[in-house]
């Protein structure tokens, strides 16, 4: 009976417990209820949790996304990586709403991290869209905002650099920046001649100073699913070119290999994008993207060191856990 002496009131628990997680009162307005102190609410409330009067289950999808995460997070070497869950509930969920919740948790990762002193670099794309459109507008950073590249004028003018620079200027309140011509310019020359312009020169110094950018990534390996091809951006005389150069991938209009390397073609020096060279020295680099067939685009980033901050759906994630683990032994032990 004496180890009974100093035991907590069984009642106390339960109605402590109730309270707290079922009322959703503070633990002050328990204290006051109940006629005790809040170190003692405090300290019931976990002896509500040792004696399992009070139990929590999270979803296994959910916990699978979280030991995913670390996984990755692990092997990759990565400063995050964020996994969009899996709504099993869900089977006929479209591969928009994928790219939607991703998009959502850019947007809040974006949030979390943003400070008034940063300059954020944004790329164009559909789930660029979208992560912009899901900005709080009540949080005003005053935080600058930039393009990386040129305007896409095949594409929806809502995906455009320009247009998204736009938006998150007027979410968070800070000045915007943006190159005043197309990505996809006739020659050499040309492009040169933007560099050398005012513009050019002064989105060029702005390039150095950016502290976090966001991107999408488009596939091209296994199949081409990149959104320059379906937008019309790449002539068919261009796509076959860059087929044969096995690119696997794209980001902010550089076309790169299996290995994250940029691929020579005579693209890389008519389009009006920032350069690899200065996207590499970007502190913090965020890629968003959805689908499974992402995969290896996904792995040629990370070979290239293209990339700080991978947010992803569960099913590209698992993909790419797998083909990391197929890659385990192979090419020395790297990605």
């Amino acid at each position: 009976m004496l180890d009974k002496v100093y035991e907590q009131s069984t009642n106390l628990i339960v109605k402590a417990a109730f309270y707290y997680y079922i009322e959703g009162m503070s633990q002050s307005e328990i204290s006051e209820l109940l006629g005790i102190s809040v170190p003692t609410v405090s300290r019931i409330l976990k002896k509500a949790k040792d004696k399992r009067i009070v139990e929590f289950n999270i979803p296994e999808q959910y916990v699978d996304c979280v030991y995913l995460e670390t996984k990755l997070k692990k092997i990759t070497g990565l400063k995050e990586v964020i996994i969009s869950p899996c709504i099993e509930s869900r089977q006929d969920i479209t591969e928009n709403e994928v790219k939607k919740n991703v998009a959502l948790e850019g947007a809040r990762y974006l949030q979390r991290i943003i400070r008034k002193e940063d300059i954020l670099g944004i790329a164009w794309g559909r789930t660029m869209y979208y992560l912009i459109h899901y900005l709080n507008p009540s949080q005003k950073t005053g935080t600058s905002f930039v393009t990386l590249h040129g305007s896409i004028t095949e594409a929806v003018s809502n995906t455009d650099p320009r247009t998204l620079v736009s938006r998150a200027s007027m979410a968070f309140g800070g000045n915007r920046y943006s190159l005043l011509s197309k990505a996809l310019l006739d020659s050499k020359e040309q492009l040169e001649k933007i560099w050398n312009s005012e513009n050019g020169k002064n989105l060029k110094a702005l390039f150095e100073k950016i502290t976090i950018s966001i991107s999408g990534v488009g596939s091209w390996f296994p199949e081409l699913n990149s959104p320059l091809a379906r937008e019309e951006y790449l002539s068919g005389d261009n796509i076959k070119k860059l087929q044969e150069k096995n690119i696997c991938a794209d980001i902010m209009l550089h076309f790169i290999d299996r290995n994250g390397k940029e691929c020579e073609t005579e693209l890389k020096y008519k389009t009006l994008t920032i350069s690899l060279e200065t996207y590499r020295k970007i502190p913090v680099k965020i890629v968003a993207a959805s689908g499974s067939y992402k995969a290896d685009s996904i792995l040629a980033l990370l070979r290239g060191n293209l990339v700080d901050v991978l947010i992803m759906d569960y099913e590209l994630a698992k993909t790419v856990s797998l083909k990391l683990d197929c890659n385990k032994g192979k090419d020395n032990g790297t990605i």
